[in-house]
């Protein structure tokens, strides 16, 4: 203990570069799953059967292995096949690489949360819409698109919680995100027990901070749809 002590300016400052990155790799997986994730989930819905099945097995494979595996498979595996990585080097290429892993991941989730979100749409109201002359992109954005936000966002708010905890996975391929930088500091002091329990009480802050804005989302959802009553 009295290493850490010692040290506690240097663990500080190593922490705060870690959790910056766990951040930074936090924000880009949903700004790239979001997305991915609806275009995934209308190929599923898709009524060209070959597309709709290969959606479907893709998102299967996915969900069905762990993303440690994913993870190793996306960073090693083109440097195998091609003799050569494709991935820059340095932090910056593990990175793009532990990004890549926890969109793809993330996305093939988020579809199937969508997918369930679109098909509890009643089909009656999608008839309405083309009865009162709407395209099939007005019905989507207008009429299916709120209804969907309302029941997909408890799911959501859940996957974005477990994706605080599995940044922690990018540490398999050297990635300096905070659970990375635990391991180096713990290496260097010998201290496991009290650095391991500091960086779980930092996780914990992040997911209790998540899951009151997930209340307050909730709320404010349900204080629309009263009003829309």
């Amino acid at each position: 203990m009295s290493t850490i002590m010692e040290q506690m300016p240097i663990v500080f400052h190593a922490l705060n570069v870690g959790f910056l990155q766990t951040l930074r790799l936090f924000f880009v997986t949903l700004l790239g799953a979001f997305p991915l994730g609806l275009v995934i989930a209308f190929g599923s819905l898709s009524g060209f059967r070959p597309l709709k099945y290969l959606t479907r097995l893709f998102v299967w494979i996915i969900r069905g292995t762990p993303l440690m595996i994913q993870l190793l498979i996306i960073y090693y595996f083109p440097g195998l096949v091609l003799g050569q990585t494709i991935w820059s080097g340095g932090e910056d290429g593990r990175f793009m690489a532990a990004a890549v892993s926890f969109i793809i991941n993330y996305a093939c989730y988020f579809s199937e949360i969508y997918r369930g979100g679109i098909q509890s749409v009643p089909k009656g109201q999608q008839e309405a819409g083309l009865v009162l002359g709407m395209t099939k992109r007005q019905i989507f954005f207008k009429v299916t698109l709120l209804q969907m936000i309302k029941r997909i966002v408890p799911p959501i708010s859940n996957e974005i919680i477990t994706l605080v905890k599995d940044t922690s996975l990018a540490a398999n391929i050297t990635v300096t995100e905070m659970f990375m930088v635990t391991q180096r500091i713990v290496a260097r002091t010998h201290e496991p027990l009290a650095l391991y329990i500091e960086v779980g009480l930092i996780y914990l802050l992040f997911s209790t901070v998540l899951t009151k804005l997930q209340g307050i989302g909730e709320k404010k959802l349900s204080t629309y749809q009263k009003k829309g009553e």
